[in-house]
């Protein structure tokens, strides 16, 4: 199956085409919202050939799809500290730092709000949580090795249990979630999943 348009990562000449074009749109969508993205004006704001932007992305969704999954790319890499609970306070805290970010908190709120009437465009954010939770994935697993965890630990469902609380706390109330509030999702999912919650 061949991939919608723009989500492929090109590479060469064309990269700079595609960060610039990709910056304008997330300008778009952390001042003005999904409803306002317009090719046309991405392809202005990047200062690129509109006929460019419509070649490479075709539509409003795909050029959201590569946003998300160069977004999630550019994420910095897991920590593995030799703790899980450590590593999971270390995602927590990068997770806060990002949902702290004003841009990068505005952006995803209008993804999120797009994705809820929009199946291409929910679909786009739950690859780009994918490839999240895939990265952090192999902290727990070298927990559930270290003994820390039990066998059967289902290390995706661990992942999630620390950025849930923390993106309900943005979405819910309007203002990202504190440095605390991080450290406590970590210690919540190591809870629960040292009591076996996360066992398939």
């Amino acid at each position: 199956m061949s991939a919608e348009p723009g989500t492929v990562r090109p590479g060469g000449r064309t990269a700079r085409v595609r960060a610039a074009v990709l910056r304008a749109a997330g300008d778009v969508l952390a001042e003005r919202g999904f409803a306002h993205l317009d090719l046309a004006d991405v392809a202005r704001r990047a200062e690129v050939g509109k006929t460019t932007v419509y070649r490479r992305w075709g539509t409003v969704t795909a050029l959201v799809a590569d946003l998300l999954v160069d977004m999630a790319e550019q994420s910095p890499p897991h920590e593995e500290t030799g703790s899980v609970l450590d590593d999971l306070k270390a995602h927590a805290h990068l997770l806060q730092r990002t949902l702290a970010d004003p841009r990068r908190s505005a952006l995803l709120r209008a993804v999120i709000a797009a994705a809820a009437c929009d199946e291409r465009t929910a679909e786009a954010l739950r690859r780009c949580h994918a490839i999240r939770d895939a990265e952090w994935a192999p902290c727990v697993q070298q927990g559930v090795k270290r003994g820390e965890l039990p066998l059967g630990t289902d290390p995706q469902e661990v992942v999630r249990a620390v950025s849930a609380p923390l993106h309900h706390a943005l979405l819910t109330t309007g203002t990202p979630p504190t440095p605390a509030a991080a450290d406590r999702a970590a210690r919540a999912a190591f809870a629960a999943a040292t009591a076996g919650v996360y066992v398939r």
